[in-house]
């Protein structure tokens, strides 16, 4: 893709933005839309999270426990855990879970009603393809993530705490004290911030990506391998770049 096809695309991508947005207000006189694309998003993705943050939080609990043991600090094994899970680990990758489940299945979704003329027969209808199908989908990824990324913290914790304390032999009574002593307001809503920018982004660029790929079955793959490269490349991105602001 040369410069101009990808400031191009850029353009097209902003201002598809700004239309889903116009139209966020009006689709809360229909919630229902909403509750069932959280559903979709959301409740479908929860195993993968839930397993992913358990493995997580014992692969810290590992690593943390032997890093920690060297300066005579085990202690501090909740603390370390509980701040890089709510801070980074939950909520960026939470995101890349969901984009490459998530945000995959909403793509090629959109993408299969305009192959199929779905999204063009609203049109005649008079029905707005856009908030009918656009903005539920978007509002389902701003909301599922941050509690996706919460589901995935208390998993990653439950790992560590089977490991350093079931395992390694660390007190239950310091995990916990220090962790709830060391963990502020700051740190629990960074994570959230995090995720509810992550969700906003990734929605975007699945719906954005089903609604301007090919109508081919060709076009509807490359669409959702975009939604999975972009997404994984603005997680990270924009992961810095809030961590800078907020620090």
């Amino acid at each position: 893709m040369n410069a101009i096809a990808m400031i191009r695309r850029i353009g097209q991508f902003t201002h598809f933005g700004l239309q889903l947005l116009a139209r966020v207000a009006v689709l809360w006189q229909r919630p229902k839309l909403v509750v069932e694309q959280v559903f979709n998003t959301g409740a479908r993705s929860l195993s993968i999270i839930m397993l992913s943050g358990l493995f997580l939080g014992m692969v810290l609990g590992l690593q943390g426990y032997d890093l920690l043991r060297r300066f005579g600090s085990t202690e501090s094994l909740g603390t370390a855990v509980a701040l890089g899970l709510l801070r980074e680990l939950g909520p960026v990758v939470t995101a890349l879970l969901f984009a490459g489940r998530a945000g995959t299945a909403l793509t090629s979704e959109i993408g299969l009603m305009a192959a199929t003329d779905q999204l063009a027969a609203m049109d005649m209808m008079a029905v707005d393809p856009l908030k009918r199908i656009g903005v539920p989908r978007f509002l389902g990824s701003v909301i599922s993530l941050p509690l996706l990324a919460a589901i995935f913290a208390v998993m990653g914790l439950t790992g560590a705490h089977l490991i350093g304390v079931s395992l390694m032999g660390v007190d239950a009574g310091q995990f916990w004290s220090q962790m709830r002593a060391s963990v502020g307001l700051n740190d629990v809503m960074e994570g959230i911030v995090k995720s509810v920018l992550f969700g906003a982004v990734l929605g975007m660029i699945a719906v954005f990506e089903g609604f301007s790929g090919e109508p081919t079955p060709e076009g509807v793959g490359q669409a959702t391998t975009r939604t999975v490269v972009l997404s994984s490349v603005a997680v990270l991105a924009l992961d810095y770049l809030v961590t800078a602001v907020l620090l």
